[in-house]
């Protein structure tokens, strides 16, 4: 299914700049991008959205959200209105930290997408960058792509396989049921549907 939702940059910059501050106002660039990969997991499979809306890519270290990492790098890729709004709350340093450099702005989101920071934050905020690779490449949605990434630098990612389970015990971000995967992934679809006539 390709992905026609509307990429929200404020959320995106809002997400890493929430981590940056919870981990003490500076934070491990990778550390920030897989935090937020099991942000979109998590909202995805309770509420049948992603919070970031992107585009998710599979490498060598894990998932990855394509603008998510734009604006984490600063990129020349990024929109002049992103990048102004982006660089307000956050700064990169030595190529690998991510520095905030202003208050969080909760009200860009929704009270589900702050359950789902503050949920992702208490179960994974205390591992590493390398830590949380791990993790990422225990579900199935990064596992699909694993022989591939052996000839390849990154794989487009689909949203409906993150409604699959991990195999391992490893935390499934909100468990789901059979009956549920189908809504969820049903919600999915709709809101996809949506969001493409206006694109």
């Amino acid at each position: 299914m390709y992905n026609h939702l509307k990429f929200s940059h404020k959320k995106a910059t809002q997400i890493l700049n929430y981590f940056a501050i919870e981990e003490g106002g500076k934070i491990n660039k990778m550390k920030a991008l897989k935090l937020t990969f099991l942000v979109d997991r998590y909202h995805l499979r309770k509420y049948g959205r992603p919070v970031t809306n992107d585009e998710y890519f599979a490498m060598q270290l894990g998932p990855v959200a394509s603008g998510v990492k734009d604006i984490a790098e600063n990129s020349d890729f990024l929109d002049e209105n992103v990048k102004e709004y982006s660089s307000q709350f956050l700064e990169l340093k030595n190529r690998y930290d991510l520095i905030s450099n202003h208050p969080f702005e909760e009200d860009v989101f929704s009270v589900s997408d702050l359950e789902a920071l503050s949920f992702i934050w208490d179960k994974f905020g205390s591992l590493t960058e390398f830590e949380l690779s791990y993790v990422t490449h225990q579900y199935p949605e990064w596992k699909k792509h694993q022989e591939t990434l052996k000839t390849t630098s990154r794989v487009r990612m689909n949203l409906e396989d993150f409604f699959d389970d991990p195999t391992s015990n490893i935390e499934k971000c909100y468990p789901l049921s059979k009956a549920e995967k189908l809504n969820r992934k049903d919600q999915l679809k709709e809101l996809n549907y949506l969001e493409s006539l206006w694109s």
